[in-house]
């Protein structure tokens, strides 16, 4: 059963020192957080396709994000209206374990009737600079997304928007040079990109994200922070204390 929400909306808990409003969702077991993101996908999305007749969605990498979309699998959804993007990936061939499409496909994307012309990759194999290019062509008139799911790192970084490093906004998709973490090539799509959507959703996991956590509702510009779309984010967030 999913346990209650500890949700804060009001103003003064709302961020001061960046434009970012989020509002902070804390759950008491992994399940919990799973069950509520999965069920706040299926919403979006039903509530997406009854306005607007398709539903745009930008995945996230990381363990618990592949919780959720093992539950995914299993959904009864409209996925003929599904149209699926991620935010980042490594530069490593298509195959490659620790690309964040692999896991999505073997973990829910294959399993589900999504039309492949609907499911867009980043074609990171084919390098950061040429990857970012095609991407970006890729996402060149997609409309506003209707929801993009994020993680944070230990550093507070999100997608491949990494702590001192430049903001790139040059295009929807850019390359990323130097990254802090292994493989140091990657393509992310942009934080003005990203900020251009409907619904964001953080998924905070694990007592290593406490100092970012902690950063980040102290006002500190963290790259978590530089998202910050018109109708702010939510965290949700379990095994960090708040």
């Amino acid at each position: 059963m999913m346990q209650n929400t500890n949700q804060e909306n009001s103003p003064e808990k709302m961020q001061e020192k960046t434009s970012q409003i989020s509002r902070w969702h804390h759950f008491e077991t992994q399940d919990a957080i799973n069950q509520a993101t999965l069920n706040r996908i299926l919403a979006a999305a039903n509530e997406s396709i009854a306005s607007r007749g398709c539903f745009s969605i930008v995945l996230a990498g990381g363990s618990t994000p592949k919780n959720v979309y093992a539950l995914l699998k299993d959904a009864n959804a409209n996925w003929a209206n599904w149209h699926v993007y991620h935010n980042d990936d490594r530069c490593l061939p298509s195959d490659n374990s620790e690309r964040n499409s692999l896991m999505a496909r073997t973990t829910w994307l294959n399993h589900v009737s999504i039309p492949a012309n609907q499911i867009h990759d980043i074609p990171a194999e084919l390098g950061n600079i040429e990857g970012a290019k095609t991407y970006a062509k890729t996402l060149a008139g997609v409309p506003e997304f209707d929801l993009v799911l994020l993680g944070l790192g230990e550093d507070g970084h999100t997608a491949s928007l990494f702590p001192n490093q430049p903001v790139d906004n040059s295009a929807d998709a850019v390359p990323v040079f130097n990254a802090p973490k292994p493989p140091a090539d990657r393509i992310t799509v942009s934080q003005q990109r990203l900020n251009n959507t409907r619904e964001v959703i953080f998924l905070v996991t694990g007592a290593g994200k406490q100092d970012a956590v902690n950063d980040w509702r102290n006002g500190v510009a963290i790259p978590a922070t530089l998202i910050s779309p018109k109708n702010g984010v939510d965290v949700y967030c379990f095994g960090v204390m708040f």
